[in-house]
């Protein structure tokens, strides 16, 4: 039986884990970033902008757990403005909430979702993106490019996995154990390849990314990727990555 390593966070690894086991494909969690909460910021008056953006479901959790603890008479505010998000599964995170987002790009990422979005509709504009301590800070460029105003509030940080850990995955690689590495966004790639302390892969090691965002940051640390799904979700990234291992 062929293994993958799943590099997502322990809360988000078990429905992945799930989907390749349809495929026959067994799988070796191993957390490349660990999620925690920021303290120290405060929920803004959100009367004040024309528009939020969440890039992942760690910025929904995060961002309304505090706004409903703290400030819960600015969800409705929340409510009224123009919200975009990344991804399917953000935007559900928000429609629990009550939040309804704009379109969905069918390719997930924010390059694809800032092309979609007309510059009149960001010129003159203020916004609100909610960002990990990783973010790569490309919606608040191209904001800032396009004439608009960008408040960015970091609400999780990222941490990186523990030496033992990394040293299991070291020999599990050098062994021959692991068919394919998974990487769901450009912090578990990024912190996966300094835990490993080299970015060379043994030669049939597959190399996967969810999405393209993702595929850059592996390019840009030298890794060719060999997998990337149509769709940008974990249903999609398994089939992509059982039809590789075949």
């Amino acid at each position: 039986m062929k293994t993958v390593l799943v590099t997502r966070p322990k809360d988000q690894a078990a429905s992945f884990v799930k989907e390749l086991e349809q495929y026959g494909l067994s799988s070796f969690v191993f957390p490349t970033i660990e999620i925690r909460p920021v303290s120290g910021w405060k929920v803004p008056e959100l009367s004040g902008f024309d528009g939020v953006f969440f890039t992942s479901p760690n910025s929904v959790s995060f961002f309304m757990q505090r706004l409903l603890h703290e400030s819960p008479e600015e969800l409705k505010n929340l409510q009224n403005l123009k919200v975009w998000a990344v991804g399917k599964t953000t935007a559900q995170d928000l429609a629990a909430h009550g939040v309804t987002t704009e379109p969905i790009p069918k390719i997930a990422d924010a390059v694809t979702l800032m092309e979609e979005i007309g510059d009149d509709a960001i010129k003159g504009n203020t916004f609100l993106f909610l960002r990990g301590s990783l973010s790569l800070g490309t919606i608040p460029h191209v904001i800032d490019k396009r004439g608009g105003t960008c408040v960015e509030l970091t609400v999780y940080e990222n941490l990186p996995p523990s030496l033992e850990e990394s040293s299991k995955v070291k020999k599990l690689l050098e062994q021959g154990e692991l068919s394919c590495l998974s990487f769901t966004s450009p912090s578990t790639a990024v912190n996966f390849f300094e835990a490993l302390g080299t970015t060379t892969v043994p030669l049939g090691v597959q190399i996967a990314a969810i999405g393209t965002t993702t595929a850059t940051a592996l390019e840009k640390l030298g890794i060719q990727v060999d997998v990337i799904p149509e769709d940008f979700n974990a249903s999609s990234f398994a089939k992509a990555i059982a039809k590789a291992l075949q």
